[in-house]
């Protein structure tokens, strides 16, 4: 049984609007704690976590349709795999289906199950449209709220991951359960589209709140990053650490943000010893898509800045290699493929690219597989180039696309990777009208990011080169 009072029954679901069929209390109660532990990115220990929570819904109530839509749309919203990788989860969806066609389910909880199918099929902005469908009539729906939000983020839909809280936010008054964290939701999509101030007041009341609010923690980490507010940045992550480090679903992520300080001040060994003590360990122990993602970045990054990370490279492989035929999202495989060049593993590299290039010559011709073709394949193949100091060719697969790498997903701070890249890979170039790209990309991320020491780092060298006459 799980016991915090505050966990929602049958009655209390209906009371909200948000009526569940299933005669279970304890179903409706699991679902209450699989919800809230994913808002909070928690793995509750008082509540069994996710994993024993998920067990313990299928077994309150087998025939729950909305049991089976969180535990499918989990597992599908983590993209570490996909009904193509999996015949479990395939037969998970199919059951779910089932189940939905033989019960007398809400229009609701009709719309969710549409929107994993959806989902599942790869069909990411139509599940978005369902999980609309379902907030337009029920603003307070966390799960279609949530679900909604990570779905944008993945396309690159920075203003439709802002506006989908802003129709919803008038209705979560604090009475309204896990209100306070929707705060930091609104406030992530507001920072990523440049709102800064009314972010940082949004994220600010969300902790004033609940200071273990590690989502908004992050809101305000990013912040920092995109002002290139150094000294504030590491002030903070110290001063909050305390309250964040247990969330251990982003407490890798965030320290991930403070070690982007400390490369970004040039301060490699400090940032090294986050990696060694916090991101390594909780890839190791999770193997999170996150925690893949966050490993991959922070040693390109400091290799980019001459630091040698060879080694570490090797740690990570183990991880990354199982998921060289994902091809789930464009943006994993972009970091997949930095974990493979830095490991010097030419095999599963190459496994890569021949699977991402069938991928996107797959009959359909959906707008993913056009993704594929126009920015994912010229992305991976320009890290290859890179690798293999073909600088100029580097620069010339890149600066077509660099516009367009906001549709692989991720946030700013996350795709800032690859204009990095492309400045590293300018001040290579032979070419001179390629090295001169280099003084043109300087100048543009001085002006947007003033103060950054990195970007005087790359300036400094820029000069060194007579490039910034």
């Amino acid at each position: 049984m799980v016991e915090p009072a505050s966990l929602r029954d049958c009655q209390a679901w209906k009371d909200a609007g948000l009526p569940l069929s299933t005669p279970s209390n304890e179903a409706c109660r699991l679902f209450d704690a699989i919800l809230t532990q994913c808002v909070k990115w928690t793995n509750d220990k008082s509540l069994g976590g996710l994993e024993g929570c998920m067990s313990k819904l299928k077994e309150a109530d087998p025939a729950f349709a909305m049991g089976h839509v969180i535990s499918n749309g989990l597992l599908l919203i983590g993209t570490g795999t996909s009904v193509r990788l999996s015949p479990e989860l395939a037969q998970a969806l199919k059951v779910m289906v089932e189940i939905s066609e033989t019960q007398p389910l809400t229009q609701r909880e009709r719309l969710h199950v549409s929107a994993v199918e959806t989902f599942a099929k790869g069909n990411l902005p139509k599940a978005c449209d369902f999980w609309e469908q379902i907030l337009r009539d029920h603003p307070t729906d966390m799960l279609a709220l949530k679900f909604s939000h990570d779905t944008y983020f993945y396309l690159g839909y920075q203003e439709q991951m802002r506006d989908s809280v802003a129709r919803v936010y008038p209705f979560w008054t604090p009475d309204v359960p896990l209100s306070s964290y929707v705060k930091g939701i609104y406030s992530f999509g507001l920072m990523e589209t440049n709102f800064y101030d009314q972010a940082e007041k949004l994220a600010k009341e969300a902790l004033s709140i609940n200071p273990t609010d590690a989502w908004s923690v992050h809101t305000i980490a990013h912040i920092h990053e995109m002002k290139a507010e150094i000294k504030d940045g590491v002030e903070f992550m110290q001063g909050s650490e305390s309250n964040w480090k247990d969330r251990d679903m982003l407490a890798c992520h965030n320290y991930w943000h403070w070690a982007l300080y400390l490369i970004e001040k040039g301060d490699y060994e400090a940032a090294l010893t986050i990696f060694d003590n916090h991101i390594l360990p909780s890839l190791q122990a999770s193997g999170t898509m996150l925690d893949v993602v966050d490993s991959c970045s922070m040693l390109y990054r400091l290799q980019m800045e001459g630091v040698q990370v060879a080694e570490r490279w090797q740690d990570v492989l183990p991880v990354t290699q199982k998921h060289s035929r994902d091809h789930v999202l464009l943006f994993n495989d972009a970091h997949l493929l930095m974990a493979f060049l830095g490991a010097r593993d030419t095999r599963t590299t190459q496994e890569l690219l021949t699977t991402l290039q069938e991928a996107s010559e797959s009959p359909g011709g959906s707008q993913q597989h056009h993704l594929a073709r126009d920015v994912g394949l010229p992305l991976c193949q320009a890290l290859v180039e890179a690798e293999s100091g073909n600088a100029d060719r580097a620069v010339e697969l890149l600066l077509p696309i660099r516009y367009r790498i906001v549709q692989i997903g991720g946030s700013n701070a996350q795709r800032d990777v690859f204009n990095q890249l492309l400045i590293h890979a300018a001040l290579n170039c032979s070419s001179s009208a390629h090295r001169h790209v280099a003084r043109s990309l300087l100048m543009e991320r001085d002006a947007l990011k003033p103060g950054s020491p990195l970007t005087q780092r790359l300036i400094r060298k820029a000069a060194a080169l007579h490039l910034m006459q």
